[in-house]
C-alpha cells in the first residue's frame, strides 16, 4: 500500500489554484474578446446594413433598414452595371491561378525538398529574393514582357503576373512542410514500383493536404483582391475584374456607396466560400511552415 506525503495533496492545490485566474481578471478578459469582437464585425456589419438600404439611402445617416430593407442596390449592381461580367472574368483568373499555382508550388517544393540538383542554390535564392521586390518595381519589366508576348488585356497574362506572386512563397512554404515527411515514404514508393512522379502524386500530395490548402487558399486570395495588376494590365471593358471594375463607381467628386457596399458583399462571398472549405486545414498547414521556414 502506497504512502502520499502528507504535503503532497496542500502542494497541488496550491498549484491548482495559483494557476486559476481571479474574478476580475477573468471579467476584464471577457471585456476585451467582447470589444474586439465588436470592433471586427462593425465594418461587415455597416457594408450589408449600408448595402440594403433603399436606392441613396446611403446618402441618409438614419438606419431605413429596420423600417424599409431593399434589394434594390443589388439589383442596380447585377442589372445595371457590367458587374457579371467582372465577376465572371476574377473567377476565371483566381480559378487558374490557383490550380497552377498550387501545381507549381507543389512540384517546386517538393523538387527542392527532396533532390539535389545543378542550380539548387540558384533555385533557392531566386525563390526567395523574389519576395523582397514590391509589386511597383515589377509592373515595369512585367508589362513589357505581356506586351512583347501579346498578353495584354488576356486573362492569361494576368494569371502569369499573378503566379510571380504567389508561387515563391507558397513553393517555400510547401518545401517547409515536405521537409517533415519522412523520406522513407518516398522509398517505399519506389520499391513498389512507383515512378518519382508517381511517389510525388500517389504517397506524398495525399500527405499534404494541409500545406496545400493554404496554398490554394493564398494563390486564389492573390488573383481575387488585386489591383495593381489588373489595373495595368487590362484596359478593354470585356477584361476587366472586379478590382479594376469597381472604380467606375467612384469618381473625382463622388462614390455611389450603394452600388460599391453591394458589390463588396457580392465579392465576399466566393472568398467566405473558398475559406470555409479550407479553414480545417489551415491551422495545421501555416503552422508546418512557420516552424520550417
Amino acid at each position: 500500500m502506497s504512502t502520499v506525503p502528507v504535503g503532497a495533496g496542500a502542494g497541488a492545490a496550491k498549484a491548482v489554484r495559483r494557476g486559476e485566474r481571479g474574478t476580475a481578471a477573468s471579467v476584464l478578459l471577457h471585456a476585451t474578446l467582447v470589444v474586439a469582437t465588436l470592433i471586427s464585425i462593425f465594418p461587415v456589419v455597416w457594408l450589408v446594413l449600408t448595402s440594403l438600404k433603399p436606392r441613396d439611402g446611403w446618402l441618409s445617416s438614419e438606419l431605413e433598414i429596420f423600417n424599409q430593407p431593399s434589394l434594390d442596390n443589388y439589383t442596380r449592381v447585377l442589372g445595371d452595371t457590367p458587374f457579371p461580367t467582372w465577376l465572371l472574368n476574377s473567377v476565371l483568373a483566381a480559378a487558374l491561378t490557383t490550380v497552377l499555382g498550387v501545381f507549381v508550388a507543389s512540384t517546386t517544393g517538393y523538387a527542392i525538398s527532396r533532390f539535389r540538383f545543378p542550380g539548387y542554390r540558384g533555385v533557392m535564392w531566386m525563390l526567395l529574393v523574389t519576395q523582397m521586390f514590391p509589386v511597383a518595381i515589377l509592373i515595369v519589366p512585367l508589362y513589357n514582357l505581356m506586351a512583347a508576348l501579346g498578353l495584354l488585356n488576356r486573362i492569361p497574362g494576368l494569371v502569369i503576373a499573378y503566379l510571380t506572386v504567389a508561387v515563391p512563397f507558397c513553393a517555400w512554404m510547401m518545401k517547409s512542410y515536405f521537409d517533415s515527411i519522412p523520406r522513407e515514404i518516398d522509398q517505399a514508393g519506389l520499391v513498389d514500383g512507383l515512378t518519382p512522379f508517381g511517389t510525388f502524386w500517389r504517397v506524398v500530395l495525399p500527405l499534404a493536404r494541409p500545406s496545400l490548402a493554404v496554398t490554394a487558399f493564398y494563390c486564389f486570395m492573390t488573383a481575387w483582391g488585386e489591383v495593381a495588376y489588373a489595373t495595368v494590365f487590362v484596359s478593354a471593358e470585356e477584361k476587366r475584374t472586379l478590382a479594376v471594375g469597381l472604380q467606375q463607381f467612384v469618381g473625382q467628386h463622388w462614390s455611389d456607396w450603394g452600388l460599391l457596399t453591394a458589390s463588396a458583399v457580392l465579392i465576399a462571398i466566393p472568398a467566405a466560400v473558398v475559406f470555409l472549405l479550407v479553414q480545417r486545414h489551415l491551422v495545421a498547414g501555416l503552422t508546418s511552415g512557420a516552424t520550417k521556414m
